[in-house]
């Protein structure tokens, strides 16, 4: 379930929720009850790895071998 960002512009209460995509958006701020919350644009999640197999080092970038060099020159 995704989470989403919500500001007063009224009273400044910073503060996330979980909710459905097909939930409508909140419009009432916990804080101070006015009708004045706006959902933000967050910076998302990232990858998320979940189950057996996955390993700190399955993405590590290895150096390349003694005399060669990592450009592609």
């Amino acid at each position: 379930m995704p989470h989403y960002d919500y500001r007063c512009s009224s009273c400044q209460h910073l503060f996330e929720v979980y909710q459905n995509m097909s939930d409508d958006l909140m419009k009432v701020c916990p804080e101070c009850d006015k009708p004045h919350l706006k959902r933000l644009i967050s910076g998302g999640g990232g990858i998320l790895f979940r189950g057996n197999g996955f390993y700190q080092t399955d993405y590590v970038m290895k150096p390349p071998p003694e005399g060669e060099s990592s450009s592609n020159s």
